[in-house]
């Protein structure tokens, strides 16, 4: 929930690390002193911890676009400069802001009752929002600077969060999770357990031959070409056959 509201509150992280130094330390402490040991289990990381926590990044990034567009004028005070400003200061900022209102459209039972605290009979206040005066055709309604400032604080809140996801991409590119040596040293121990596999397989091969040497000596059969085997059939197929001897018989 810190991550969600940084923009309102830099100190936040600050403090949730400090706490989260004391917490770990004190848990420690409770895990070694005061508790039997948990049975260590291998993992291969922290889970569905993982997508959580970069869900959460994600939305946090756009809390934090929304509180720094709509919360500040940060963004009216930009468009103030670059879009109404005559030499590109701020100065008639503050009477940009400042929309007008007659009194006289008080609606019944809403207005002053001593309309004359100040000494002299008001007959124009101002008040901070961007709308129509009274002397305009639509007047009280949402002028044309209001939706400029509006979509100038949706763009920023879109390019904002962009922003902020291609640094966090090009952070994660820059610092992998596995070191470039741990890497390399994975892959050489990788490419040992497959030679060591390939050699016990060699040597379960070599053991069976040996164990039967009669499969060694005995030569395979060896195949018939395919002309000579044509003939012998055509010479079977073709060959006449003899007539039966007469029999002989003896006295």
């Amino acid at each position: 929930m810190v991550t969600l509201f940084v923009a309102s509150f830099p100190l936040a992280p600050l403090f949730a690390l400090l706490n989260n130094i004391i917490e770990i330390r004190l848990d420690a402490k409770k895990f070694v002193m005061e508790l039997r040991r948990p049975i260590a289990a291998k993992a291969k990381d922290i889970g569905i911890w993982y997508n959580l926590l970069r869900g959460l990044s994600k939305v946090a990034v756009i809390v934090n676009a929304f509180v720094i567009s709509f919360t500040s004028d940060f963004i009216p005070r930009l468009v103030y400069q670059y879009m109404y400003s005559l030499d590109g200061t701020m100065h008639g900022f503050v009477n940009h802001t400042l929309s007008y209102f007659n009194v006289s459209d008080f609606q019944p039972g809403t207005a002053p009752l001593q309309p004359m605290h100040l000494g002299y009979k008001v007959e124009i206040c101002r008040y901070k929002d961007y709308r129509e005066p009274p002397s305009s055709g639509s007047q009280y309604e949402l002028s044309k600077e209001f939706w400029a400032v509006l979509a100038a604080r949706l763009a920023f809140v879109v390019v904002f969060q962009n922003v902020v996801m291609l640094m966090s991409d090009f952070v994660d590119w820059l610092i992998p999770d596995i070191p470039k040596d741990i890497s390399l040293q994975m892959h050489k121990e990788k490419i040992l357990m497959v030679e060591l596999f390939m050699k016990e397989e060699q040597g379960k091969r070599l053991a069976a031959r040996d164990n039967h040497p009669s499969s060694a000596t005995q030569t395979p059969p060896q195949p018939r070409s395919r002309t000579a085997t044509h003939a012998a059939g055509w010479e079977n197929k073709h060959k006449q056959p003899q007539e039966n001897p007469a029999p002989i018989y003896k006295l």
